[in-house]
């Protein structure tokens, strides 16, 4: 992120936006928009995050442009972060982090989102494989869909939050992981071989949509104790801009990775206008974030 600021532009190709660009909706259509995408952005910005059900949709075939498209990442530079929001329990679970965060894996990416609401507990295997990896996670906290609130913001028997629970597991985590000077995941996250004990962030990220308005201060969430990153869908087209971040992330915003899918993707198919696009918007979110 010191390197080409704080953004991720997520790979989404879903049929409309293949009939946009002129492509057909197959797996051929997929990978033609994803390497157009990773000629206009690769090296130039921090992560790039391919939303995974939209190449799943194409079945093996599709599968194939994503294990590509890890490969294109790790060529240019620029991290990968597989959003699939995996959760499930025990040998499922591993089986997940296998596929995504092992060493090898033909789809092993720089970090994976994954889902908590089978217990936080349950995410075990892939906390465990990101930190021996030297990977991430992030973890759906807040999310930015209307229907997010009806679980992320209930309160448990204690008090707390659900969303507020899951962003305190994600800390303590991280600061028996940092404390401890284990393995560090997310060195990825833009800061190079350095890893990230120099800034404090730990392997454990969590989701928090740019547009969740007051919701982190209104759950009494303290996301600067989390020390993990905090990866922000929302930006661009779906309307969070510098107020909404400053307002959602406050002093916890150096460890946000903004992500915009719609805002870049709508100026292709043509790769000098993608990385135009994906100019403008890592200026305005390292305005936004810095």
């Amino acid at each position: 992120m010191d390197a080409h600021g704080p953004l991720c532009v997520g790979i989404d190709p879903h049929p409309e936006l293949l009939a946009a660009w002129g492509l057909p909706d197959d797996a051929t259509g997929a990978r033609e928009l994803a390497r157009r995408v990773m000629a206009a952005v690769g090296g130039r910005v921090a992560a790039v995050k391919p939303q995974v059900a939209f190449f799943e949709r194409h079945g093996s075939a599709g599968v194939a442009v994503l294990e590509e498209l890890v490969t294109l990442g790790r060529e240019a530079g620029t991290l990968v972060v597989m959003d699939a929001k995996r959760g499930d329990i025990g040998s499922t679970m591993a089986a997940y982090a296998d596929a995504y965060l092992r060493d090898g894996a033909p789809l092993a990416a720089d970090a994976l989102t994954v889902s908590p609401f089978l217990g936080f507990g349950s995410l075990a295997p892939a906390v465990e494989a990101a930190q021996a990896t030297g990977r991430g996670l992030f973890v759906l906290a807040l999310t930015s869909n209307p229907e997010g609130p009806d679980v992320q913001h209930a309160r448990r028997a204690d008090g707390a939050s659900v969303a507020g629970s899951i962003a305190a597991a994600a800390g303590r985590l991280n600061a028996a992981e940092l404390g401890g000077l284990g393995p560090v995941g997310l060195g990825s996250i833009g800061l190079g071989p350095v890893g990230l004990e120099s800034v404090g962030l730990g392997s454990v990220g969590l989701v928090v949509g740019a547009t969740t308005g007051d919701a982190v201060a209104r759950l009494g969430i303290d996301l600067e104790a989390v020390r993990g990153p905090l990866l922000a869908p929302g930006v661009g087209a779906q309307g969070a801009g510098a107020t909404e971040l400053t307002a959602v992330f406050g002093r916890a915003r150096r460890a946000v990775l903004a992500a915009s899918s719609r805002g870049v993707l709508a100026a292709g198919p043509d790769v000098a206008d993608l990385r135009a696009a994906a100019a403008r918007a890592a200026g305005e979110a390292t305005a936004a974030l810095r």
